[in-house]
């Protein structure tokens, strides 16, 4: 029997419950394909902090390592238990970073994904969106702003100043760049590469590595967008984009506006790809206000799941089954309580039951 190693990251917050749906999700699909899942669970985040000194143990770097992809449950505390934190071990910083720094995974896929059934989600008028919204943003993840040179300190006359270093060359724009062509030439073809080359350099470079790069996508509809322009037209006219690229810290900013068109980021998996190792996490955060209530909505870490075995696996038609079993699931009136209804004619249930539902249709 085939048999896929993953470390499971729990996380904070709502991220043990949202990874306990997952699980059963996963051990449905392990049931119908014959293959087995061998699941290692380590402790991330600020709860490992609390547990070990440390919110990426080395006991869970070796849990890594060993594995062939990485689950992981959101992360991040209350303002107050971040504050008991020092600095440099706050999860993002002593945990997310250097995960995504271990193994290099440099390209982060989010699907912004609304099929036309479920358009009565999104806070955009039904007008601008028939037909549904199907896009992939593809993030630069392990360069940039985020992962420069930082320096912080007093001016000689006495001005407290920060400074912070984006920098790229050249390989790093072209690897990620490359990934989206190929994306895009697997979907419709239309690739918006997204920049701010009127006023920074690192934009400059990155538009020459795209033209450089096309030459060899003839196939590929290639169109050019200044960030802020990506950002009006995602609300105004999102049914234009198929595949999006950009940078880092320009990724980040607008996959939440992508979440905000869906009507949650609780809609949004993400899949972070790297040359040897991937982890797959939901775009959102561990939200500790309702952690343990039972009403977190657990699609985007079973949509994590599903790319876990698209990219990691070659599992394709299983991948496609679990998107499938989430929109019966929606289909047939049921929701969690974080989506809008504005019209109150759907079922809310917990988290839990959405998880078993999901099952349900994957059984049937």
């Amino acid at each position: 029997m085939p048999k896929h190693t993953i470390a499971v990251l729990e996380g904070d917050g709502i991220g043990p419950e949202l990874i306990r749906e997952a699980v059963k999700v996963l051990r449905a699909i392990e049931s119908r394909s014959g293959v087995h899942f061998d699941l290692q669970y380590a402790p991330f985040g600020g709860r490992a902090y609390f547990d070990t000194g440390a919110s990426f143990p080395e006991e869970t770097k070796a849990v890594c390592d060993a594995c062939d992809a990485i689950l992981k449950g959101p992360i991040g505390l209350s303002l107050e238990d971040s504050r008991k934190i020092p600095v440099e071990e706050q999860p993002e910083r002593g945990a997310l970073l250097p995960l995504r720094q271990r193994y290099h995974t440099y390209a982060n896929f989010r699907p912004v994904y609304l099929p036309p059934e479920l358009i009565h989600f999104s806070p955009l008028r039904p007008d601008r969106i028939q037909g549904g919204i199907d896009i992939i943003m593809i993030r630069e993840l392990v360069g940039g702003l985020y992962f420069g040179e930082k320096e912080h300190g007093e001016t000689q006359e006495g001005l407290r100043y920060v400074k912070e270093t984006l920098e790229y060359d050249e390989s790093e724009i072209r690897n990620i760049v490359q990934v989206a062509f190929e994306e895009a030439r697997k979907r419709r073809s239309i690739l918006h590469s997204v920049h701010k080359s009127n006023v920074l350099m690192s934009s400059v470079l990155w538009n020459d590595i795209v033209f450089e790069l096309a030459q060899h996508y003839p196939d590929v509809q290639l169109k050019h967008i200044i960030v802020d322009a990506a950002a009006a037209a995602l609300v105004l006219n999102p049914q234009q984009f198929d595949v999006m690229v950009m940078e880092n810290m320009f990724g980040d900013i607008l996959s939440d506006l992508g979440g905000g068109i869906l009507g949650s980021l609780g809609l949004m998996p993400s899949a972070c790809v790297g040359i040897q190792k991937s982890y797959y996490e939901p775009s959102h955060g561990s939200a500790p206000d309702i952690a343990g209530k039972g009403i977190a909505n657990p699609y985007s870490m079973i949509g994590s799941v599903a790319l876990m075995l698209e990219k990691s696996f070659g599992m394709e038609e299983e991948s496609r089954q679990i998107w499938n079993a989430m929109r019966q699931v929606f289909g047939a009136g049921f929701t969690t309580s974080d989506l809008r209804d504005p019209e109150g004619k759907l079922k809310i249930i917990s988290t839990s039951d959405f998880g078993d539902r999901v099952v349900s249709a994957l059984q049937s």
